[in-house]
């Protein structure tokens, strides 16, 4: 446990009420006791402060006066309760060595420190730097290459020609280095195209559980540094993301699409292949994208749900669109069909 003062040292915060209070671990308003600590950070929460029996909340200037008990007042209550959060849940200590029931080729340059558990695949020519921790039953293929600080969560599998770098974190399930969707009809006939190219992940990049990153078809899938992939992330084959970008769950990214750096990009995003988005673009929850972005900004489509009886009602007048512009454009110009050719 750590008293508030030295939970907000680490934020730079200021305290409101007990220094002294102890704090075990972050809650929510709602289901924080005594001891724990929460954050008001969206002020349509802020009707739960008055019987919130939390130690200590974290909150802006502008929340300040509605706490009843202790805070830490901060310019961002979120990013303070994301460090906060951090401080008071630390990674478990990892062992170092390799699990007994490991299967490692001979002819691999693997670190003393890293850790190695149960069930593991390590094949040839593999290289591990320092630090490394690898998840029971992940398979690593040929020629893969981790940087230092890198964890690899259970049950991935990491093709061949993959190089990871440094403090990355790859969550269960994960695929990197499948083969792309390559193919191409002869006559009626779908013929595969290998897929010869490789992945390229930069440092401190997060994927999510069960995302897939295909290799490339001819040079690499390449992803930048600090990139954050959600769950349930489709990449295809050859697809660049920049530096810093952002990408919400069950978002698919077709083949040799470019994504800039900084953008941020929703759940369930459909992103056609072989467009460009630039930096700093974010596109909203389950939008599609069909043509290249070349403008900085924020994009939308799709429709939102509602009542089934209004949506048919919808369709219908969007069928009847075209034969209203029709008319629209006749009333326009009159003059229209009386030309003749």
């Amino acid at each position: 446990m750590l008293t508030l003062a030295q939970i907000a040292l680490h934020v730079d915060g200021v305290i409101i009420g007990d220094a002294e209070c102890k704090i075990s671990n972050v809650s929510t308003l709602q289901a924080a006791n005594s001891q724990q600590i929460s954050f008001l950070a969206n002020s349509k929460y802020k009707k739960y402060l008055p019987t919130s029996q939390a130690g200590a909340v974290i909150v802006s200037k502008e929340m300040a006066s509605l706490v009843k008990n202790s805070a830490i007042v901060v310019d961002d209550p979120y990013i303070a309760y994301a460090k906060i959060a951090t401080l008071l849940n630390p990674p478990k200590k990892i062992t170092t060595g390799i699990s007994d029931t490991a299967m490692v080729e001979s002819n691999v340059n693997i670190s003393k420190t890293v850790s190695i558990g149960p069930q593991v695949v390590i094949e040839a020519n593999v290289k591990l730097a320092d630090r490394v921790i690898i998840g029971a039953g992940t398979v690593l293929q040929d020629g893969v290459i981790i940087g230092e600080g890198t964890l690899i969560a259970a049950n991935v599998t990491i093709c061949h020609g993959v190089e990871i770098g440094k403090n990355v974190v790859i969550h269960p399930g994960v695929v990197i280095g499948a083969d792309g969707f390559g193919i191409v009809n002869d006559k009626g006939k779908w013929i595969k195209i290998p897929q010869i190219g490789g992945v390229k992940i930069g440092n401190d990049v997060e994927i999510g559980a069960n995302t897939t990153v295909d290799r490339g078809a001819i040079e690499d899938t390449v992803i930048g540094d600090g990139v954050k992939l959600d769950n349930q992330i489709q990449v295809g084959h050859n697809v660049i993301i920049g530096n810093n970008t952002v990408i919400a769950g069950c978002s698919g990214i077709a083949g040799s699409t470019i994504i800039g750096e900084n953008c941020i990009i929703g759940g369930g995003v459909g992103i056609g292949g072989h467009i460009e988005i630039v930096d700093n673009v974010m596109i909203t929850g389950m939008s599609m994208v069909t043509k290249s972005l070349t403008k900085a900004g924020i994009y939308s489509s799709g429709i939102p749900a509602e009542p089934s009886s209004q949506w048919h009602k919808n369709v219908v007048r969007y069928r009847q669109m075209d034969k209203l512009a029709a008319r629209v454009k006749k009333l326009e110009h009159p003059d229209i069909g009386n030309i003749t050719k």
